[in-house]
């Protein structure tokens, strides 16, 4: 008579514990999501002008309080009058010393460029999150304007991750046109993607709605993307160049995953050339 009572207090028992293991899990995942997010290198890097000739160090000062480390590579001296920067804001990992290859093939082509670390990437202080990443942004494009380059002059290209600061960045100071490298439509859709046992938009504090914000904006956007990508789901950033108003190209790069060398290299540097010839 007594085993009916004593099977319901065990099954009250394991769902309590389920209940209690579920919160821990939830708990820390909040806690700890942004380690997750962001996977910066945090390695002092060398001086600009030791990496890449006739490049120079510039400090950015943001709306908070911090002094952030960049590299600005100047156009070279056969560059026309017209010629404009690329503000390069880059994905979650590593840190501007992993985008001087790139930053050489932009230069190659005409254009000034920008290499933005985050707070908490290449030796800057801080700790990233989606307002302080912007506030990075912020900051680099002050620093650009006192270099002769306002937004109308400039490009901002934005890398997984950095699409959603970029496109952020466009809303506040719009550009003369925007590259977005293997965007994706909101955080939240990668994580699902990934953790599609968790409830990630419930529990994700930091969002990137790059998708919204490129429906809502006219600037000229090209979208880059390679159609083996293990991080963004293609689907993702097809979505995006749908999506966009004004978009002038999207380029598929066939076999190429997420951090593929070609997703770095001179394929990608055309296509902000050609952006650039569109809106000069």
């Amino acid at each position: 008579m007594g085993t009916p009572g004593r099977l319901r207090r065990g099954a009250v028992r394991a769902l309590l514990v389920t209940t209690l293991v579920l919160g821990a899990l939830m708990g820390l995942l909040w806690a700890f999501q942004r380690q997750l997010v962001y996977q910066p290198d945090p390695s002092a890097v060398p001086a600009a002008a030791d990496v890449i000739a006739g490049a120079r160090d510039v400090t950015l000062h943001t709306g908070d309080g911090l002094e952030l480390g960049a590299w600005f590579v100047p156009a070279p001296a056969s560059a026309p009058d017209d010629h404009l920067a690329v503000l390069v804001a880059a994905g979650n990992g590593g840190n501007r010393l992993s985008r001087a290859a790139f930053a050489v093939e932009l230069r190659r082509r005409g254009l000034a460029v920008l290499l933005l670390d985050y707070r908490g990437y290449g030796g800057n202080p801080g700790s990233p999150t989606e307002d302080g990443v912007t506030t990075d942004a912020l900051a680099a494009l002050a620093a650009l304007r006192g270099l002769g380059y306002p937004p109308g002059r400039t490009i901002y290209f934005g890398e997984s991750l950095g699409g959603g600061v970029v496109t952020a960045l466009a809303q506040q100071r719009p550009p003369a046109g925007v590259v977005l490298r293997s965007p994706f439509t909101e955080l939240a859709d990668v994580g699902a993607h990934h953790y599609p046992w968790l409830p990630v938009r419930l529990l994700l504090r930091d969002r990137f709605p790059v998708l919204d914000l490129v429906r809502s904006s006219d600037v000229p956007l090209t979208v880059v993307y390679g159609d083996r990508d293990s991080v963004v789901p293609t689907r993702l950033s097809a979505r995006v160049a749908r999506a966009a108003p004004s978009l002038v190209e999207e380029v598929v790069l066939e076999g190429a995953d997420h951090n593929d060398a070609v997703m770095f290299g001179p394929q990608v540097a055309d296509a902000v050339s050609r952006l650039a010839d569109e809106v000069r």
